[in-house]
């Protein structure tokens, strides 16, 4: 285990902070349609900068694989979250949010990801702590998750959000109409909601139920909650400007499903064998944290390859990726979650 003073902790989360009212000042000070150059330059920002905090783990932790469980757990993470933007886009298209808003909303909506994340990681964290065995049910979990993404494609997202977001529907009054960047109005001296509210919302708390994959996942490449931690923020940090990049780019990865799963499930095999070497007497095989990112990057390697060389032979398939269904998804839901509201403005 690293020895993370409370100091750095704090300095940790004011930087987060901070980083995310530059974005906002930068960005969305003035509410415009974001562009892909604009989200290049961000990704290309965001990915720089996760590759600065691993050269300072291994400058600071000279003597520990450090940086290279973070940089593990972060390409696990950020390649685990494109699922989130799937999801994304179908709840972006319900709730019909204006172009020049969808940064805005991701912008709010990430940062209410990592908090909810961060509470997640505090009770991993906790369990694997107090039980060994705990990474029995963390690898039982990331073999049916594996299993489950291999077939990805099969379940349609949400449109409407979560269980949450239906119940805040149901406790307050909200309006059919955008009111700018506003997140209420007052009507006839009753204060109303805008749907800006509820999608920053959905956006948040539907990523949740993604980490319950993902971050039993990252425990199985490091055990230090700070690294988790910090993979989780610097992957979802950069995963706003990677919606405004999926046409042209994710439509071409037509096996990513197939490669997530294979990490997934190599992760469970680690899992496994760390859960069975700490509560038995059973010699097991160990898995070095270079090896699992050797892997880990070589499969997303073949997985990319593979599917510009099959696109290459057979361009039409590119209209069958997983990618391609959501966005056919998300235009026959086009409004469907705001329709619910009572009130109506137009």
């Amino acid at each position: 285990m690293l020895d993370i003073s409370m100091t750095t902790w704090v300095v940790t989360i004011v930087a987060l902070v901070a980083v995310f009212v530059v974005d906002f000042v930068l960005v969305d000070a003035n509410s415009h349609a974001f562009t892909a150059k604009e989200a290049t330059r961000w990704v290309i920002f965001y990915v720089l900068a996760a590759l600065a905090f691993a050269v300072f783990l291994r400058i600071h932790y000279p003597d520990t694989s450090a940086s290279a469980e973070f940089l593990a757990g972060w390409v696990t993470e950020y390649s685990l979250s494109v699922d989130n933007l799937f999801v994304f886009i179908v709840l972006m298209s319900s709730f019909a949010v204006p172009n020049e808003q969808k940064h805005r909303v991701l912008l709010v909506g990430v940062a209410l990801a990592i908090l909810l994340r961060g509470v997640l990681i505090a009770v991993g964290a906790a369990a694997i702590q107090r039980f060994e065995a705990t990474f029995f049910l963390f690898a039982a979990f990331l073999l049916y998750t594996a299993l489950s993404v291999w077939r990805s494609g099969e379940e349609e997202p949400d449109a409407d959000g979560n269980s949450l977001v239906r119940l805040m529907e149901r406790r307050f009054s909200f309006t059919r109409e955008y009111h700018g960047s506003q997140f209420a109005i007052r009507k006839e001296g009753k204060r109303l909601y805008t749907p800006m509210v509820l999608v920053m919302f959905a956006v948040g708390t539907t990523d949740l139920m993604f980490a319950l994959d993902s971050i039993p996942a990252i425990f199985g490449l490091t055990r230090e909650p700070y690294l988790v931690f910090m993979a989780n923020a610097f992957a979802l940090m950069g995963l706003r400007q990677l919606y405004f990049l999926l046409n042209g780019v994710l439509d071409r990865i037509i096996f990513l499903s197939k490669g997530l799963a294979l990490i997934l499930g190599f992760i469970a095999i680690k899992l496994f064998l760390e859960a069975l070497g700490g509560t038995t007497e059973i010699h097991v095989p160990h898995i070095s944290i270079q090896q699992s990112l050797m892997f880990i990057a070589a499969t997303l390697g073949v997985t990319v390859m593979s599917s510009l060389w099959v696109l290459k032979k057979h361009p039409e398939r590119a209209q069958q990726s997983q990618l391609a269904e959501v966005l056919e998804d998300s235009l026959d839901v086009r409004g469907e979650a705001l329709k619910h509201f009572e009130i109506d403005e137009s």
